[in-house]
Formats: structure tokens, sequence, C-alpha cells
């Protein structure tokens, strides 16, 4: 295994309150001022996987109008990264199959946002990818690219934001394509039906069809903290290989799903130390934990303290695994959001309206609000 990554001084994991207080402030002396940048500053970034991971497994079809209204609302609310859908074949993900016209949908009609938004979408293989770049190809100069040096959400070196920002609210989305490896060899041959070998050589033509288009690319890693059919016998060393396999194959970043929500702090700290000795930067990180035993925001409590910047988050909780028996949604965005405000952190999002709209989707598709900031802002509302 070879990471191309730098590596960086271990941080030790201590769940004190003055160490809380001093998430920002955690820095390593020995890393470069670039690779300090996520662990020395106050701003959170969280991704919303709601329309895409928190509707998958959805049985009753879900309407494309609410689908389209669900991503138009999160785009108001501060958002930079929304996870829209995904170009898997219907037949395995049925809830997924008009994500051709949530992609053109949102490049004709791109929905108005305080900040320029990259729109991910889901190509388990060279098939889905091909499917979305069609898109892509048939409607030009509707969407921006990335370059090496910008996003959408990171400044410049001048401090001022790519072109994009210059006006947030009328700007060409970013569009971005993500991958779904697994950690076990069960795991994958249940959701990608072949070994993790294999995934990886599909996956490959994805990423390198992606990057030549200018795409940036998310690469997933699912059951990294306990799988459904091997337990909680995930080895951390096998989930830093594969993720530096994945990078070296081109992907931006990589998200460490705890798909099952079995993930604990002992073991989340332990498989942070081992992808930090692999030579993977924190900035190269996301975190993606399911609240299933409770432990999410705990998990989320040891990330932050080991420099981890940026998580997954999906409104109203929901989410589960089709192939997950048991898990269930993913850790809330109003839960998380509040959270961080909780500990100085900034995210730049608006907790109330995150709130409105979790109460909004989870009454619109029948399912319960399993947000408890959520909720609890709610009733403060009407009691007052």
């Amino acid at each position: 295994m070879q990471c191309l990554r730098p590596l960086t001084r271990r941080i030790p994991i201590h769940l004190r309150p003055h160490h809380l207080r001093a998430f920002s402030s955690a820095v390593d002396p020995a890393a470069s001022k670039d690779h300090q940048h996520h662990a020395t500053n106050n701003f959170v970034k969280i991704v919303e996987v709601g329309p895409r991971d928190g509707l998958q497994n959805e049985k009753r079809t879900i309407p494309l109008t609410t689908k389209i209204e669900l991503i138009s609302k999160l785009a108001r609310t501060g958002l930079t990264d929304i996870e829209a859908g995904s170009f898997v074949a219907p037949k395995w993900v049925p809830q997924m199959a008009d994500s051709n016209e949530i992609l053109e949908y949102l490049l004709k009609y791109p929905p108005t946002s305080l900040n320029p938004i990259s729109y991910s979408f889901l190509a388990p293989n060279a098939r889905g990818l091909d499917n979305a770049l069609s898109i892509l190809r048939s409607n030009p100069k509707t969407y921006q690219t990335f370059s090496e040096q910008s996003s959408p959400y990171e400044p410049d070196e001048s401090g001022i934001s790519n072109e994009s920002a210059s006006d947030p609210n009328t700007a060409p989305p970013f569009v971005e394509m993500s991958v779904f490896a697994a950690a076990t060899e069960s795991f994958s041959q249940k959701n990608l039906n072949c070994s993790i070998d294999a995934s990886l050589e599909k996956f490959k033509e994805v990423i390198v069809g992606a990057k030549a288009m200018g795409l940036r690319v998310r690469a997933y890693i699912s059951v990294v903290l306990g799988c459904p059919f091997e337990g909680y016998d995930v080895d951390p060393r096998k989930v830093a290989e594969i993720a530096c396999d994945l990078m070296e194959m081109g992907a931006d970043e990589i998200d460490l799903g705890d798909t099952t929500g079995m993930g604990t702090a002992p073991r989340t700290a332990e498989l942070l130390h081992a992808m930090q000795a692999a030579g993977i930067r924190n900035e190269d990180l996301t975190m993606h934990f399911h609240d299933t035993y409770g432990q999410a925001l705990v998990n989320t409590a040891i990330s932050l303290e080991h420099g981890i910047r940026r998580f997954d988050a999906s409104v109203g909780g929901l989410g589960g695994c089709p192939y997950s028996p048991g898990a269930t949604g993913n850790v809330s965005t109003e839960d998380i959001v509040y959270f961080m405000e909780s500990l100085g952190m900034d995210t730049g999002l608006d907790l109330d309206t995150l709130c409105d709209i979790g109460d909004w989707i989870t009454k619109e598709i029948g399912k319960t609000n399993s947000s408890s900031v959520g909720k609890a802002i709610l009733g403060k509302r009407q009691k007052a």
C-alpha cells in the first residue's frame, strides 16, 4: 500500500471538557499551513445527503417534484454540498430512477442559493457515469468544473472565493460524481455483486472518466466500523488501504461510512489513526455516521478532536441501507448543526430553516422525524 498524501503527526484523543473547547485550535505543528487549515479554523462543512442517501430506501415512490422541492429548500440554508441522486440501475434502487431528470433540472433551473452549490451523483460503474456525462454534454455551459486550486466552498489564496461566488444566486452549479466501495468482502458482494478488488477496477474507470471532464470525485467506503455480515471485525488498516487505492486513482475525497451505526468512540479513533498512519490527511476525509445505537454525535466529537472538519448528515435523520438490516438513518443535519454550534463551531447553516425542512419532508413522505433537535425547536415554537 502506498499513499501519495503526506503523513501528519498523530493527535491524541481525549474527551475532556477543555479539549472539547479547543477543537478549533488543535493543531499539528509539524504539518504545513495548508494541512493545518481544517484543524485550525472554526468552520465545519456539512454535506447534505438527504435527497439521495436519505430517500433511496423508501418503498413508496416519491414524486420527482417533491425531490426537487427538497433540494431547492436545502439550497437556501447555506449548504455548499448536496447529494442529489444516483445513476444506479433502477431495478436495484427504483427510488433513484429519476436522477437523470433531477440533474437536468438542476442544470437548467439551478435553485436559488446563498452559496455556490456542488451537487453530487453516485455513478457505480462506467455505464452510470456515461449516463451522467451525456446529460452534461447535452447541457453545455450550465455547470462549472473544478480546478485543483478552487472549489465552491474554499477561498483561493487571495482570500476571495472563486468566480462562481460573485453571484451565488444565479451561478451555474458545480457537479461532482461519487463512487461507493465497501470495507468488507461480504458487504461488497451483497451491495455491489463483486469483490472489493473488482469493484475498485470499476471505480477506476469512473474516476478517470469524471476527472477527464473536470468533475470532482467523492469516494465512499461503506461499513468501515461494522458490517451486518461480518460484525465488528473490520480491519482499519484494510480501510486505509482501500482509501489509498482510491486516492491514487484520482479521488478527491474519502468519505468513511459507518453504514450500520455500529461505530464506537475507541474504534472511530483507531480508524482515524490508521488513516493518518497511511498518510491520508484530515482534509481529505469526510465522516458519515448513522445513529443506530445513538453514537453518531459521540463519534463526531472524536472525529472533530482528531481534526476532521467535514461531515455528512441527512435532514430529518432520513436514511438507512437496503443491504444493512436494522440500520437506521443518518445523523440528522439539525442535530449535527446544533451540536457544532454548542461547541463554538461554525457551519454557516440556518438551523431554524433546516428544522422546518426536516419537519416538512418527513411529513411529506410519511416518515417519523428522527431529529431530536428539530422536534425540540419546533415544539418550543409551538409553546411560545
